[in-house]
């Protein structure tokens, strides 16, 4: 039998994104799969309320948080994985692909001299393949590329924690048109996800309430191959091609994505401070 990890979400309303504290139950050890650094982009200020509720929570249940996962750099919410780092002593670790992202993003930004490169920023880069342990549990980490480069599934036991490739069965799959997004490999990426056992449990980061319906982060592969709008059984991958391409060109640019993505880049460490002993972020002109 498939060794079932404890999950709990964690849902912020302001990003429509969902953190996870995962947790072995025989041995209390436990990671967090992308906290969320709470960020108010008109004063510029940060605090870490949505991530201590986390850290709150594992307290109380007596768990010991011993790594940190985020599923790619995130564009629409500031990470708080260095905050839980700095609290917990825990690792954080990320797809191999970030590589190819700080690249990109760090000539957007001009900030190359100040990311540290080849991804020494975070503390493990997980091929894919790559294998790592919540307590007596085992984790595996599935290169599921397409929304951006660096994105991983995270399978722990029989749950499965996707990021942005895939949503709700209702609201469909990831965007694809960010730098190094493709959709053609998007489409197979889900194909290596809905090719886990049907039983097991996939965990979104995000969600929107489609229709009107409550929020909810928790569906199924077996949920996904039949309903899901995008990418259900039978659908050919030209035609997913064909709608995510046609529906990307409609849609907006996640309002924290210049913010997010290079202080993500960072592992969400602050940029270094200037001479006046501030920190900045950059805002590129005419250029996204």
């Amino acid at each position: 039998m498939t060794a079932r990890p404890d999950v709990t979400g964690f849902f912020d309303p302001v990003t429509n994104t969902v953190s996870y504290l995962v947790a072995d139950p025989a041995t209390k050890q436990a990671a967090v799969i992308d906290p969320v650094l709470d960020y108010d982009p008109a004063g510029g200020r940060t605090s870490t309320a949505s991530a201590d509720a986390i850290l709150e929570a594992a307290s109380r249940r007596g768990l010991s948080i011993g790594l940190i996962l985020e599923t790619h750099v995130h564009a629409d919410h500031l990470t708080a994985a260095a905050h839980i780092k700095a609290k917990t002593g825990a690792p954080v670790a990320i797809g191999a692909g970030i590589v190819s992202v700080q690249q990109t993003f760090g000539s957007l930004f001009n900030i190359r001299e100040s990311v540290a490169p080849h991804g020494a920023d975070f503390d493990r880069l997980l091929a894919d393949g790559a294998t790592f342990t919540v307590g007596g549990l085992q984790g595996r980490a599935l290169s599921t590329p397409g929304h951006t480069p660096a994105c991983s599934t995270y399978v722990i036991g029989d749950a499965a924690f996707v990021g942005d490739t895939i949503f709700m069965p209702d609201y469909g799959t990831a965007r694809c048109d960010f730098p190094g997004g493709d959709a053609a490999i998007l489409f197979r990426s889900i194909g290596r996800i809905l090719g886990l056992p049907p039983e097991t449990r996939v965990y979104v980061c995000h969600d929107y309430g489609a229709e009107g319906r409550d929020i909810a982060w928790e569906s199924s592969v077996a949920r996904e191959r039949d309903d899901n709008v995008h990418v259900h059984t039978g659908i050919p991958e030209s035609d997913f091609v064909a709608m995510r391409t046609a529906r990307d060109k409609t849609l907006k640019l996640p309002a924290l994505i210049l913010p997010a993505v290079q202080f993500n880049l960072r592992a969400g460490k602050l940029p270094p401070t200037e001479a006046n002993g501030t920190s900045y972020l950059k805002i590129p002109l005419n250029r996204m």
